[in-house]
């Protein structure tokens, strides 16, 4: 064997082991785009109303700083959010109401390797009301006519990513009452799927 052809051997043994480090290697920044969907449930203190999960929608983008196994992960989303209420004696009825929300996660890769990885994940979320809809019941008219603006709640749960897609599900529970007048902390299962563009 010639010299040109050590040498071609060389070079390209030297490509393929560098590309395969490479792919090895996260980005430290991922930015992509996510939707998903929940199911919402109020929680209110108030005996004669019994309250229902409904199915909700969310889309938006995400942030993901990465650490080696852990991250931090910030997202903006729209959502479209339900909720069940019926009081004793009469139908049920839905409350809907659309907010951003901006959750902040941080995670950490409990399994990882080049095309998978687990994780687990916590932290808050801040969620803006953007207009409500309210039925036309006499214990939501009692207590309240809008829920308040600004409200925190607190989110945490499990994940996982095959390559540049990623999936989410989540526990959320309120950290604040909808409304100072209302005791009512809302709760919510999510599950959400994204994509990392870079």
């Amino acid at each position: 064997m010639n010299k040109n052809a050590i040498l071609s051997c060389i070079v390209f043994f030297a490509m393929m082991f560098s590309k395969k480090l490479f792919a090895q290697e996260q980005p430290f920044i991922q930015l992509g785009i996510k939707g998903g969907s929940s199911l919402n449930k109020l929680n209110t203190e108030l005996a004669d109303l019994d309250d229902k999960y409904a199915i909700g929608l969310h889309v938006g983008g995400m942030a993901r700083i990465n650490f080696g196994r852990a991250y931090i992960q910030g997202e903006a989303l729209f959502n479209k959010r339900k909720a069940a209420l019926k009081p004793q004696g009469q139908t049920e009825s839905k409350l809907k109401w659309n907010a951003i929300d901006i959750p902040v996660v941080a995670g950490y890769k409990i399994y990882q390797n080049q095309e998978l990885n687990f994780r687990i994940l916590g932290g808050v979320i801040y969620s803006y009301t953007l207009n409500d809809n309210l039925p036309p019941l006499k214990a939501i008219q009692q207590g309240i006519k809008h829920f308040d603006k600004s409200n925190l709640q607190l989110t945490g749960g499990l994940g996982v990513d095959i390559q540049r897609f990623t999936l989410d599900v989540r526990y959320e529970r309120g950290f604040s009452d909808l409304n100072k007048s209302f005791k009512s902390k809302p709760q919510a299962f999510s599950i959400g799927l994204g994509y990392f563009i870079f």
